[in-house]
């Protein structure tokens, strides 16, 4: 069984054991490098990396095969994939980047295949002169979606 293989299930296991976290990616380099990135829905602890890290380490043998392990959260500023990771953020204001356009507004719901934003806007009146605030309301397949991220304010 290749190491990437091996390393999946052991993955596979340790996230049922832990159903709060899920994986974002998995990588083995050819220099048998092996990168793991979890995000949780409440968030990853230190301890959560740990856990992770132990799961996979533990099970594996280096006289068999040596390899370094890293394993790590989904940054703030981490780009989502996965509409686990939407629905966490909900509430929160996104930037997402479609092959159209590109809308900062607040993700008011995400479903297995669309998240919903909602922002206002300034557009000409429809009779007479000047502007009026507009809300608007996108519902976005995740497959339109070429990035998105949750935009840090202080």
């Amino acid at each position: 069984m290749a190491l990437k293989d091996k390393v999946a299930a052991l993955v596979e296991t340790a996230l049922q054991e832990r159903p709060h976290l899920f994986l974002i990616d998995l990588t083995v380099g050819a220099d048998n490098k092996i990168n793991l990135t979890i995000d949780g829905d409440n968030g990853v602890t230190l301890q959560d990396c740990i856990d992770m890290s132990r799961a996979v380490e533990h099970n594996l043998d280096r006289e068999e095969e040596d390899f370094a392990l890293e394993v790590a959260s989904a940054g703030a500023a981490s780009p989502l994939k996965l509409p686990r990771q939407y629905k966490k953020n909900v509430g929160r204001t996104i930037k997402v980047t479609t092959a159209e356009s590109e809308i900062e507004a607040e993700l008011t719901d995400a479903t297995e295949e669309v998240a919903v934003l909602e922002w206002t806007a300034r557009e000409p009146k429809k009779v007479g002169k000047g502007k009026e605030t507009v809300a608007k309301k996108a519902e976005i397949p995740y497959g339109d979606i070429k990035q998105a991220v949750v935009v840090i304010k202080f």
